[in-house]
């Protein structure tokens, strides 16, 4: 079970104008993550709306996608399974396995929620164990799960107890909690960094893999920010990481996480819409949102089609 190093993008799932899928933008999805150097994708996630995706929907996404990169050793694919329905994530585990996926993913239950740590271990064992032969990775995001487990907890209650359990895929902003786990039993398991806004302050911290949202659409200007910290050029590292972060505070402005799938228009692959209950930018804020897109000079750092 290999770590996991470089820029894993969340991609969005791509739907048709009327609400379904569009597996036919797949293939040129996976090629522009490739033209731009990116070594995996997590898929069906929070920015790929696993939660309003049907089962069999993300049978069908995660099926195109493995189909793809099969025999891409350098391409990880990570299939997120889910969190609440524990009985679906274990069947959507085991076809994972059967697709060949490199990881299945999971999170914290966000309506029964686990009352401790070692219960949510419980949970990831029971998913884990549906498909024995995969890595299988934690996605620690508490602002939208709830789940406020210390995952230094968690791994303290995996270790051993998860043969499959390689790291965890963390959203949030606790550096203490993070450098913790990172270093927990001689380093044993894997921490991909979730937040692209705090790329920089990871890094700092030995991060080698993050997974994020961003990196879809604007892969180069993290491509150069690591580059610039390995050459100890902090500077400019820290120049790169502003501009990363004036970039994702227009999602804000415009909404949140649908903002995503504008900017992916401008990098000429149109996803659709978000699903409801998530509010999409109309036409007239997408022209002021081109404006405003313009002004940060994203079209210097966009990633490029192949």
């Amino acid at each position: 079970m290999k770590r996991i190093e470089g820029l894993i993008a969340a991609p969005f799932t791509p739907f048709h104008g009327n609400g379904e899928l569009n597996l036919d933008l797949i293939p040129s999805y996976y090629a522009l993550l490739k033209a731009n150097n990116v070594t995996g994708a997590f898929i069906c996630g929070s920015t790929g709306e696993g939660v309003s995706l049907t089962f069999d929907e993300k049978v069908a996404v995660m099926e195109k996608w493995a189909t793809l990169t099969k025999d891409d050793t350098d391409f990880s694919l990570m299939m997120f399974l889910g969190g609440t329905n524990i009985k679906e994530c274990k069947q959507l585990a085991t076809l994972a396995e059967k697709a060949a996926v490199d990881v299945i993913s999971f999170t914290s239950p966000f309506y029964f929620k686990p009352a401790t740590a070692q219960q949510l271990a419980q949970c990831c064992a029971e998913v884990a164990a549906a498909a024995p032969n995969t890595a299988f990775y934690y996605y620690h995001i508490p602002v939208l799960t709830g789940g406020n487990y210390a995952m230094i907890d968690l791994l303290k209650e995996v270790d051993n107890l998860v043969p499959t359990f390689t790291g965890i895929k963390y959203t949030h902003e606790d550096f203490m909690d993070f450098l913790s786990c990172m270093n927990f039993n001689n380093r044993k398991y894997d921490m991909l960094w979730g937040r692209d806004e705090n790329m920089l302050s990871a890094l700092v911290l030995g991060s080698k893999g993050a997974v994020g949202s961003t990196y879809n659409y604007a892969a180069p200007i993290y491509h150069e920010l690591i580059a610039a910290f390995e050459r100890g050029d902090f500077q400019a590292a820290n120049a790169l990481q502003q501009k990363s972060i004036d970039m994702i505070t227009l999602l804000g402005k415009y909404g949140g996480i649908a903002t995503g799938k504008a900017y992916m228009k401008l990098v000429d692959l149109d996803c659709g819409t978000f699903r409801l209950p998530v509010k999409n930018m109309n036409a007239k804020q997408f022209e002021a949102f081109k404006t405003d897109v313009a002004a940060i000079g994203f079209e210097s750092f966009k990633s490029k089609q192949a």
